[in-house]
C-alpha cells in the first residue's frame, strides 16, 4: 500500500480522486492500492525552551542566551491534530511507500517531512511536485514522481530558517523585555519582523522631522504649451518676482525639437509579491487578505501555485499556452488576436534559468465559478496579465522641446501612445488611466528651431513635500529590495535573493506588526507608534535592525537551498550573533520602554508567571469572519441564520452551528473551538437521551466534528 499525505483535506480529495482512492475511512481515503491522509497546516513544531529544561520555563536574564544542545520537534496541543495525527502515524507504519503531497515549497517540504519525522517513517518517499491542483495536473504528478532526496535541501533551507528565527526570537525577546520592558509588556524581537520595523520608524522619523519650504519657479506658455525654467527652484518671492520682469522683457525662442518613437515593454508576469503590490494599489487589499483570496483561487483549481518569486516560466510551459489562453473565454476578445498566429516565445517570459521551485502565477485555463468578488478581482489581475505578456509592446512618441527667454532656458516633454499593445488591456481601468493621463496624453504641437514669439510668462508657488509613509505595496516592494528604493524591474529581480523574508510570509510579518500595536494604520498610510519607536531606539545592534544584513541571511538561506552553503554554518553563526547580542545587551545602559496605551493584551506577561501569556483575543476584538476554516484553510462566512461555514462549503463541508445541544454559542466558544480545538467548560448541555443537562466542554474531532469532552 501506499500511503500519500496532503496539506489539507481538500487537496487529499482532489488526489484521492484522481488516483481512485474513492472509500472513505476515519481520516483518509482508500483505493486502487493507496491511502490519501492529510494534515491540516503545521501538526508539528520546534519545542520551546522548557521541553528542553524547566529552568527556561521562567524569564530571567542569568539565563541567556539559551542555545539547545540539539533542537527538537514537537506535536501541537490540539486535539484534532493529535487523532489525525495518530491517523498517519499508523498508515505510515504499515505502508510500503509514502508520497509527500503537501505544497510544493519550502514551508510545505517542512510541514510534510517533520511529520515524517515524528511518524517515525522509515520506508522509501517519494514527492508529488506539481504548479496547479487541475486534474491533468496531478495526474501528470504522479506519473513523474521524483525522490524525496532531490529535496534534501529545501527542507535544510526551512530547517535553517525555523531554527534561526527560533534562536533569535526566543534569544532577543527575553533578552529586550527583560532588560528595557518595564512592567509586563513584553518587547518582541524576530529575525524579520524588527528590520522591517526600522523600516517604518526610520521613515516616520524623516517624516516627523521634515520642515516644509516654499518655493517659486518660473513657468511660461508658448502656443499653449507650458514650459518650466530649468534653473533651480527659487527661495525667495522677491527673486521670483525679479525674474517674472525679466521674462517680460523678452520674447520665447525654440532651441531644440525633438520627436522620437519609443516602446513601452510588456509588464512581468506577477510574483507573489508583485500581485500584492498591485492588489493592494488597485483595491486596498492587504497583504495577508491577497495571499488568502489567491490560496482561495489556487485550491480551487483556477491559478497555479501562488507563493513564488518569479516572473518567469519555465521553457516547458510553453507548448501549453495557446490551450490555457483558449480556455480563457471571459477575455475572448484580447486572446483572438494572439491565437491568429504563433505565440511569442520571449526570454522575457520563458527562462529556465530564472525560476526557482515554480514558474510565476498564470491562470489554469479552468474557468472561475461560485467565486467571491474579491477572489474575482485577483483572477481578473492575474489573467489580464498572463494575456498582456504576450501582446506587442507598447508604441509611444516621446517629444522634447526645449526653448529659452533671454539667457533662461525653459523645457517641456510630452508623450503620446501611438499604438497601445499590451495597454489594450487595460484601456477601461479608470484608476490606472487617471494616473498616466496627464503625462502619457500630452500631445505637443510641431515647433520649427529658431522660431520665436509672444509668451506668458507666470510664477507658481509651492511647498515641498516630506518623503510618503509606507503603504503596504510600499513596503512589501522594501522588503523585497532590503530598503532599497528600485523601480527597475531588471535590478529588482537581482535583489530578490536579497530581501527580507520570503514572499510567503511577508504578509504575515506586516500582520504581526500590527497585532503587536508596532505600527497602525492611517488611511491607506502605514505609521509606527510610539511603543514601535521606543523598541527600535533601544536596539543598538544593527545586525538586529539592518534590512540590509538580514537581507544577507536570506541570501544564504537561497545558498542552502542550491546546495551552495552549509546549513551547520548559518546556525552557527547565529549562535555566536545571539552570544554577542546577549553579552552586548546586558552591559546596556538603555531607557526603559513602558506600557503604552497602544499595547495590547497578547504582547504582555505576569510577572508572577515570568512566561509570556498565551495569545488570548478580547471578546471585543473576536471576529470569527477573519478566521479560516480548520479543514481546508478558507475564509469563514455567516451561512444565513444558522451557522458560520467555509466559503468553499460546497467543496469543504465545514460548518459550526450556532447553535449546539441546546446552547447558543458564543464567539469566545467558536474562538476557542477553531483556534484550540476545545471551549472551556459550558453548562446545561442538553444530550440526546440524558434526562438532565450536563456541563462539558466540546472538542473538536479529527474529521472536523464537535463531539462532548
Amino acid at each position: 500500500m501506499k500511503v500519500c499525505i496532503a496539506e489539507k483535506p481538500s487537496v487529499a480529495r482532489d488526489i484521492a480522486g484522481v488516483i481512485g482512492a474513492n472509500q472513505r475511512r476515519d481520516g483518509y481515503f482508500e483505493g486502487n492500492g493507496y491511502q490519501v491522509t492529510w494534515t491540516f497546516g503545521h501538526f508539528c513544531t520546534l519545542k520551546e525552551p522548557h521541553d528542553y529544561t524547566e529552568r527556561w520555563k521562567a524569564w530571567r536574564l542569568e539565563d541567556l542566551p539559551m542555545i539547545p544542545p540539539s533542537f527538537g520537534i514537537k506535536l501541537i496541543d490540539n486535539a484534532g491534530a493529535l487523532k489525525q495525527f495518530g491517523v498517519i502515524e499508523s498508515l505510515v507504519s504499515q505502508c510500503e511507500e509514502v508520497i509527500n503531497c503537501g505544497d510544493a515549497g519550502q514551508e510545505g517540504e517542512l510541514i510534510q517531512r517533520w511529520v515524517l519525522l515524528k511518524a517515525k517513517c522509515n520506508v522509501p518517499v517519494k514527492r508529488l511536485w506539481i504548479s496547479s491542483l487541475t486534474e491533468q495536473a496531478i495526474r501528470e504528478g504522479f506519473e513523474k514522481l521524483k525522490d524525496s532526496e532531490i529535496y534534501n535541501n529545501l527542507y535544510a533551507a526551512g530547517s535553517a530558517r525555523a531554527i534561526g528565527d527560533w534562536l533569535l526570537g526566543m534569544n532577543a525577546t527575553r533578552l529586550f523585555t527583560k532588560k528595557f520592558g518595564q512592567g509586563k509588556v513584553v518587547l518582541s524581537i524576530g529575525r524579520v519582523q524588527t528590520p522591517t520595523l526600522a523600516l517604518i520608524v526610520q521613515r516616520q522619523k524623516e517624516i516627523n522631522a521634515f520642515v516644509s519650504e516654499e518655493y517659486w519657479e518660473l513657468k511660461t506658455i508658448y502656443r499653449e504649451t507650458e514650459f518650466t525654467a530649468t534653473i533651480e527652484r527659487l527661495k525667495s518671492e522677491e527673486k521670483a518676482q525679479k525674474g517674472l520682469a525679466y521674462l517680460l522683457q523678452h520674447d520665447f525662442e525654440i532651441t531644440a525639437f525633438e520627436k522620437k518613437e519609443g516602446r513601452e515593454g510588456n509588464p512581468k508576469l506577477f510574483d507573489l509579491t508583485s500581485l500584492q503590490v498591485e492588489a493592494n494599489k488597485k483595491y486596498g487589499y492587504s497583504a495577508e487578505e491577497t495571499l488568502k483570496h489567491t490560496q482561495n483561487l489556487y485550491e480551487k483549481k483556477f491559478i497555479t501555485y501562488p507563493r513564488v518569486d518569479t516572473t518567469y516560466l519555465s521553457e516547458d510551459i510553453y507548448p501549453k499556452v495557446e490551450g490555457i489562453l483558449r480556455e480563457l473565454t471571459f477575455y475572448a476578445e484580447f486572446t483572438a488576436p494572439l491565437l491568429l498566429k504563433p505565440i511569442p516565445k520571449s526570454k522575457n517570459v520563458f527562462d529556465d534559468k530564472k525560476v526557482t521551485d515554480h514558474h510565476a502565477i498564470i491562470p489554469t485555463g479552468v474557468l472561475p465559478n461560485h467565486v467571491s468578488q474579491d477572489e474575482k478581482r485577483i483572477y481578473d489581475l492575474v489573467a489580464r496579465r498572463f494575456i498582456a505578456v504576450f501582446y506587442p509592446e507598447c508604441k509611444v512618441s516621446n517629444t522634447t522641446i526645449l526653448g529659452k527667454v533671454g539667457q533662461v532656458e525653459f523645457k517641456a516633454t510630452g508623450k503620446q501612445i501611438l499604438e497601445p499593445g499590451w495597454r489594450a488591456l487595460y484601456a477601461n481601468d479608470k484608476k490606472e488611466n487617471d494616473a498616466k493621463k496627464e503625462e502619457e496624453e500630452k500631445v505637443m504641437p510641431n515647433f520649427e528651431v529658431g522660431e520665436r514669439g509672444p509668451h506668458e510668462p507666470r510664477v507658481h508657488q509651492g511647498k515641498t513635500t516630506p518623503p510618503k509613509a509606507y503603504t503596504e505595496a510600499t513596503l512589501l516592494r522594501a522588503m523585497e529590495t532590503a530598503g532599497k528604493q528600485v523601480e527597475d524591474e531588471e535590478m529588482r529581480e537581482l535583489l530578490k535573493d536579497n530581501g527580507i523574508g520570503r514572499p510567503s510570509t511577508r504578509a504575515n510579518i506586516i500582520e504581526t506588526l500590527f497585532k503587536r500595536r508596532y505600527i497602525e494604520k492611517k488611511k491607506k498610510n502605514i505609521v509606527a507608534t510610539q511603543t514601535g519607536i521606543d523598541l527600535i531606539d533601544t536596539i543598538e545592534n544593527e545586525l538586529l535592525k539592518s534590512a540590509e544584513l538580514t537581507g544577507n541571511w536570506e541570501r544564504k538561506l537561497r545558498l542552502i537551498e542550491k546546495g551552495d552553503y552549509s546549513m551547520e554554518t548559518f546556525k552557527q553563526e547565529l549562535i555566536q550573533m545571539v552570544v554577542d547580542l546577549t553579552q552586548e545587551v546586558k552591559n546596556n545602559r538603555g531607557k526603559a520602554i513602558s506600557v503604552t496605551a497602544d499595547a495590547p493584551a497578547e504582547i504582555m506577561i505576569e510577572e508572577k508567571e515570568k512566561k509570556p501569556a498565551k495569545p488570548r483575543a478580547p471578546k471585543e476584538e473576536i471576529n470569527i469572519e477573519s478566521l479560516t476554516c480548520p479543514k481546508c484553510k478558507s475564509h469563514l462566512l455567516k451561512k444565513g441564520k444558522t451557522a458560520y461555514g467555509c466559503s468553499n462549503f460546497q467543496a469543504c463541508g465545514f460548518k459550526i452551528p450556532f447553535e449546539f445541544l441546546g446552547k447558543k454559542l458564543t464567539d469566545k466558544h467558536v474562538f476557542d473551538l477553531l483556534s484550540k480545538g476545545r471551549t472551556a467548560r459550558i453548562k446545561g448541555l442538553q444530550i440526546p437521551g440524558n434526562p438532565e443537562p450536563i456541563d462539558a466542554k466540546l472538542v473538536m474531532n479529527g474529521d472536523f466534528n464537535f463531539e462532548v469532552g
